[in-house]
């Protein structure tokens, strides 16, 4: 395949605009190498800012289908998406010389065999376009079927050139692919009906690594078709196996696939069950990644977003919040902010454009946005969403509701964090009410209530108030969580500041510390809250003129802010601050 054509396929995989496309081809072009970017965007008649718009948002769409791409330097961006074409553009199989075809033929099909019908075999790698996809997958019919001559073998593929090549050049296959079409119609017609549906199903998949773990199939029945199913696509080399449950689909092989699914009647179930599937793994995604988390959803995240990318239509209604706000979730744990905002994004214009302005899941997709930016420190984005997803809860679910509660908060959230005290108390105060009547005195939201009017308190230095809502947050939380539950950790966290904030350090240094090994122990090593805990407790050992206890706190504190917040957040900066402050009043 020619470096133009597979660039041409590149973009159409990755749902890129015309746009998009013409700077994709123009930047990448082996011609264009080395040409500066003003060059390239004036030879396209627009100016620089639109030709750097365009192409930051094509490798957007290409990081969004290629989690490996994911990075935090803009600056190497291109080059990375550069060093991957290359190396994809590599590994997909070339044309080879006629005797290399011939050799490779012979390593697949007895010798006998050929030297019966040396110039038919010759005849047949040449049909094939002397391409290694095309020969691999004749060799393994010919194994399959062991007493068909060479010359029928030619003819049926000489038929199923002139049958098929309508359909070759309607769906955008390259010249120098039309011998693995024809030989995929023959490998085709030998499997069964199971198989036929299963590489069909399987060409919904992303071009990436496909994890296959039919252990996991409930029905025995299911589970012997889906094992026979691989079994047959694998001796026919339609599917390859890379390690133990891990198997890849050639690209020219999916696409054929495709082009067989949506010809079929069962096109529409068969994206409904692929997008139902990819739902239920996207569930397994929790708020709070871990490394094992990571290593084993990983494999998934590419079929995933080819459901969210092209597939979302055959999501329920119900089901469409879930599997964007996951994948956000999936890159906000690693600090992958763009790719989460992204999906956040796509989740409230999506949310909107099929289910109106009006409907209970726009406002919970406004909602999450509003927390990712609320998390990032991006109050001034966080503030109208939140103000509108409070606006529309109300409207739409009536006052008395858990999910106005729990906006009420949210929104006294981002006013308290903006220094807006007066504006959060109210809010803290009808939330705190609410959660009261609608779940009770005993449940966790009304500890959290509690927390957050206590802290609110304590930030405004109104200690008496704010200790009994405090210590009522603690009790409850480890009655009804137990006393190993991150927001039990938050609440030593706030009672610790509290008794710090008084000059109580004695009361203060026990909770700090059990706060900090509660972190640890429930988040790992380098959580943000643990980041929290062991700036609180430098800060304490500071007031207490401790300053060899301080210092490596303070440095942990701020290398995991860093490295998981990112360096300009709001945490982030404040852990900087209090360490600047440190060092000038210990080093000077």
């Amino acid at each position: 395949m020619q470096w133009a054509n597979f660039l041409a396929k590149e973009a159409a995989t990755n749902g890129l605009s015309l746009e998009q496309t013409a700077a994709f081809a123009k930047y990448f072009q082996t011609e264009n190498l080395g040409k500066t970017k003003v060059k390239l965007a004036s030879e396209l008649n627009v100016d620089i800012a639109a030709f750097t718009k365009r192409m930051g948002e094509v490798y957007d769409k290409f990081a969004q289908n290629n989690p490996e791409l994911a990075t935090f330097n803009n600056q190497d961006k291109l080059e990375k998406l550069q060093a991957y074409l290359s190396v994809k553009y590599n590994s997909e199989l070339d044309v080879l010389k006629p005797l290399a075809a011939i050799k490779l033929l012979k390593s697949l099909v007895v010798r006998e065999r050929l030297q019966q019908e040396a110039w038919v075999a010759r005849r047949i790698c040449k049909f094939l376009g002397y391409l290694p996809l095309a020969l691999e997958l004749v060799g393994r019919y010919l194994d399959k079927i062991p007493d068909l001559f060479l010359e029928t073998l030619l003819k049926r593929l000489e038929k199923k050139r002139v049958e098929h090549e309508t359909v070759v050049n309607a769906n955008s296959l390259m010249p120098d692919e039309y011998g693995v079409a024809e030989v995929f119609e023959l490998s085709w017609e030998q499997l069964d009906e199971n198989a036929q549906s299963f590489g069909c199903l399987l060409s919904l998949c992303a071009l990436a690594d496909i994890p296959l773990s039919v252990e996991t199939v409930e029905d025995d029945k299911k589970q012997e078709l889906n094992e026979k199913a691989i079994a047959d696509l694998l001796e026919l080399h339609l599917l390859q196996q890379k390690s133990k449950g891990i198997y890849c689909l050639n690209p020219q092989i999916r696409q054929l696939f495709r082009i067989k699914l949506d010809k079929s009647s069962e096109a529409d179930e068969a994206k409904t069950k692929f997008a139902a599937m990819m739902l239920e793994v996207a569930k397994l995604i929790p708020q709070q990644l871990n490394s094992e988390d990571i290593l084993n959803l990983t494999p998934h995240i590419p079929h995933i977003t080819e459901v969210a990318t092209h597939l979302s239509e055959y999501l329920g209604d119900e089901n469409l919040i879930t599997l964007f706000t996951k994948l956000a979730w999936f890159y906000q744990s690693q600090g992958l902010y763009q790719q989460a905002e992204s999906w956040l994004q796509r989740c409230v214009e999506l949310t909107q454009n099929r289910l109106g302005l009006e409907h209970s899941d726009v406002a919970t997709s406004l909602n999450n946005l509003g927390l990712f930016y609320e998390s990032t420190g991006r109050y001034s984005e966080a503030q109208p969403l939140l103000e509108q997803t409070l606006a529309l809860r109300k409207r739409l679910l009536g006052e008395e509701h858990t999910d106005v509660a729990s906006s009420l908060s949210y929104l006294g959230l981002i006013y308290e964090s903006t220094g807006r005290y007066s504006e959060a108390e109210p809010l803290y105060q009808q939330a705190l009410e609410l959660w009261k009547r609608l779940v009770g005195e005993e449940h966790p939201h009304v500890a959290t209530s509690l927390n957050n009017l206590g802290a609110l308190y304590c930030y405004t230095r109104r200690y008496s108030e704010a200790e009994p809502l405090l210590k009522q947050a603690l009790k409850l939380r480890k009655h009804l969580l137990g006393d190993n539950h991150p927001d039990v950790a938050t609440s030593l966290n706030n009672l610790a500041q509290l008794y710090e904030s008084t000059g109580s350090y004695k009361q203060a240094e026990p909770l700090y510390e059990q706060a900090l090994e509660l972190s640890k122990r429930l988040l790992g090593n380098n959580h943000p809250d643990v980041a929290i805990s062991l700036n609180n407790l430098a800060a304490l050992y500071r007031y207490t003129k401790r300053y060899r206890k301080a210092k490596p706190l303070f440095e942990k504190a701020l290398k995991i802010c860093e490295r998981t917040l990112g360096i300009s957040h709001p945490t982030t900066m404040t852990v900087r601050a209090n360490y600047a402050s440190f060092l000038r009043e210990a080093y000077h």
